[in-house]
């Protein structure tokens, strides 16, 4: 399964002179973790976060840290000042698994989906890929006997947690087609043959 499989498309952006304020609303309106930041041709400059803005815009409480000088300038007030400037992002056509292993071994939640010249397609997410291992096992197998198609084959498809279990007589080959179609299917985690 690739990452094109289950990004969020279209995806919201913003540029590099959007003020803070705009960013936390678009965080909050679209319940997203991060922001492409781009330039007028839509290609990726950085990525704005819900970290990014709580460290910038929430000032630090004086009663803890009493002797803290105030801040005095210069003030960081839009998505260029804060943004990181250098994004892990990956291309659609890559592996989910990839994809997966970047959100899990790091701190970040969400990263964004480019094309060859970094023009931002979407974004994946923890979410999505969680959306995807939430599917109904009924929606799983549905899409595998869509797949398959009538074609008079002596074997059928259970599907139990997102494990795929064919039952049937299958040759060697059948089932290496079988491998191919089960990982092409959004929610199916492994195969068994019965």
């Amino acid at each position: 399964m690739l990452v094109s499989d289950v990004m969020t498309a279209p995806v919201v952006t913003v540029r590099p002179g959007a003020s803070l304020k705009e960013v936390a609303l678009l965080l909050d309106e679209h319940r997203v973790t991060a922001l492409p930041v781009v330039d007028d041709n839509g290609r990726i400059v950085g990525v704005v976060s819900e970290a990014d803005i709580v460290r910038e815009a929430v000032p630090a409480d004086p009663w803890v840290t009493p002797l803290q000088q105030p801040h005095h300038g210069p003030y960081l007030t839009k998505a260029g000042d804060v943004m990181s400037f250098h994004p892990v992002t990956v291309r659609s056509d890559t592996e989910l698994p990839v994809a997966a292993d970047l959100l899990v071994s790091s701190a970040i939640k969400s990263l964004p989906v480019i094309d060859a010249d970094g023009t931002v397609l979407g974004m994946v997410s923890r979410s999505d890929i969680i959306a995807v291992l939430a599917r109904r096992d009924s929606q799983i197998a549905a899409d595998l006997r869509e797949l398959v198609g009538e074609s008079g084959n002596t074997w059928e498809f259970e599907v139990n947690d997102g494990v795929v279990k064919v039952v049937g007589t299958l040759s060697e080959s059948e089932r290496e087609v079988v491998r191919v179609l089960v990982s092409t299917v959004p929610g199916a985690t492994s195969v068994r043959f019965a």
